[in-house]
């Protein structure tokens, strides 16, 4: 087999790159940042796995119910039943690996994390992404030294290269020297959320532009679920972005309020009194919008009653951080938090295997939409980014489909390409300003149309460049796919179709051939009595 190309060296690269590793397989870790830097350095409240060490008597078809239940049934049940019956193996295969998780007496303790009713949530304080990482970058190093892993660090996706309408290969520029290269094999996109369309909005690293997954929907790939962007309830504003507040501190205890009649309301306590603070995501986000929208003011975040002892083992990390930022301690005063947009459940479109509409393509992580559904779990974007990488590299493996033998494995290229050229920063910020209006926490048919009013004039405006048309395409899918979506569920929230409608528990499908963007949907797969996992 030739060689792989990897697209991308967060968790999902690097797993799969470990994976191909151990079977002799060599691989090509190409990437803008070093992993040092990759978005999963961020990941910070933990990863979910069914370990049943709290004595809460937890199984893998709980974590499967839970996390169908939080995506409202959108995932692909077969992916998720693969990815909760394999967590307990990714979990073991980290430990082996000398990840420090929170132990007591040598058992890896868990905690609570928003929408499950069991503790389930391993963790490292609340810097696991980076720990989990460490310990990915360290392994993956004894690879490089037998050089089955070679890294191409400071490395641009720039475009396909296909053959006939099967993927043939990767074109990339090393952005240091400005050489631009052909590199040929199989090609598995882990190139994270699209958060650089979303500048001063998100919690993630703008590095994620979402212009791979632009120049691919370009080329014939299809994407799902565009219109599932989900907004984190607790985030501060910090210069440039959003700086996220984990989960964990309302796992550990951590309660929302608003100031209602000159008193603090608990409004998630008295709302929803089963799973108060800890509902999913796109729950509390929308709550957070509606007191807001009737009371004014902020919402606070009240960590006042967590014990010294969490404080000091379990949350120092996250302590520090917002004394940095707001210079208030959160130990000793609530602090105000807002929605942030943290995570797309939405990308490019894989089936359980992580297999693309186009042969020979492949993608994990953020990038795609198979697990999350509707709206993501926390705790689950960790396990899906390390137990997808490692199904496609089994996939990769067991796919006989390969591309032409005369193509050469590594060539310079001499011509000019098109895609060099760089979006510029004021359409960018147009774009987004446009797409906030439209994608909001709470969306209705006529913020939609005129969003994508506004976007068409925008791209009317002048002449642009390839990476700027294909950043309007994508952005023109999101809304396509919002509007086509006249329902509400998860992160989705339409004022005009306040009501879930089973008619449209479907994947949303966009499709782009050359300047025209279809909607579809794509019915889901039964779930199949047992599923393998890896």
């Amino acid at each position: 087999m030739q060689s792989v190309n990897i697209i991308g060296a967060g968790l999902a690269g690097l797993s799969t790159a470990i994976t191909l590793a151990e079977q002799n397989v060599s691989c090509r870790l190409i990437s803008l940042q070093p992993s040092e830097r990759a978005q999963s350095v961020l990941a910070e409240g933990g990863i979910n796995a069914s370990l049943n060490t709290m004595g809460e008597e937890d199984t893998t078809e709980y974590h499967f119910q839970d996390t169908m239940k939080g995506g409202v049934y959108l995932a692909d049940p077969n992916a998720v039943d693969a990815l909760t019956k394999g967590a307990p193996q990714i979990l073991q295969w980290l430990e082996g690996l000398g990840v420090p998780f929170h132990k007591k007496n040598g058992v890896i303790m868990l905690r609570n994390f928003g929408g499950q009713k069991k503790k389930r949530t391993a963790y490292a304080k609340s810097s696991t992404g980076k720990i989990l990482m460490t310990a990915l970058i360290d392994e993956a190093r004894k690879f490089e030294s037998a050089g089955l892993i070679r890294r191409f660090p400071h490395h641009e996706f720039l475009r396909l290269l296909m053959n006939e309408g099967i993927c043939a290969g990767v074109r990339v520029r090393d952005r240091y020297t400005g050489q631009i290269w052909d590199f040929s094999g199989k090609v598995l996109l882990c190139s994270g959320g699209m958060n650089g369309i979303f500048p001063h909005m998100t919690t993630g690293t703008t590095q994620n532009s979402g212009d791979v997954t632009a120049t691919v929907f370009s080329q014939g790939a299809l994407l799902g679920n565009l219109e599932m962007l989900q907004y984190h309830p607790t985030t501060i504003g910090i210069s440039g972005k959003r700086c996220l507040v984990t989960e964990a501190a309302r796992g550990e205890g951590g309660r929302l309020y608003i100031m209602r009649d000159n008193q603090k309301w608990y409004f998630m306590e008295e709302k929803y009194p089963e799973l108060g603070n800890l509902m999913p995501r796109d729950v509390v986000a929308r709550e957070m919008y509606f007191v807001r929208r009737k009371y004014g003011g902020s919402v606070y975040l009240d960590m006042t009653g967590l014990s010294k002892e969490t404080w000091e083992q379990k949350l120092s990390d996250l302590r520090d951080e917002i004394i940095q930022y707001l210079a208030i301690d959160p130990k000793t005063e609530p602090i105000p938090v807002k929605e942030g947009i943290h995570y797309f459940m939405g990308g490019i479109d894989t089936d359980e295997f992580h297999c693309t509409n186009i042969p020979n393509l492949y993608a994990s992580g953020e990038c795609t939409c198979q697990y999350h559904g509707a709206n993501r779990l926390g705790g689950n974007s960790m396990l899906g980014a390390l137990f997808g990488g490692r199904k496609s590299a089994q996939t990769i493996l067991q796919d006989v489909q390969d591309v032409s033998s005369d193509f050469p494995t590594e060539s310079l290229v001499r011509e000019n390409e098109p895609y060099t050229e760089e979006a510029s920063p004021i359409l960018i910020e147009s774009i987004s300003q446009i797409l906030l209006e439209g994608l909001g926490i709470v969306r209705n048919a006529e913020q939609l149309t005129q969003s994508l009013k506004k976007l068409k004039s925008l791209s009317q405006e002048r002449s642009y460049n390839l990476r700027e048309q294909n950043r309007l395409k994508l952005a023109e899918a999101m809304l396509l796919s919002a509007l086509e979506r006249r329902e509400s569920r998860g992160a989705h929230y339409r004022e005009d179709f306040p009501e879930k409608d089973e008619s449209f528990r479907k994947v949303t499908i966009a499709c782009r051939k050359e300047e025209q963007i279809s909607i579809t949907f794509r019915n889901l797969p039964e779930r199949r009595s047992s599923c393998k996992s890896p």
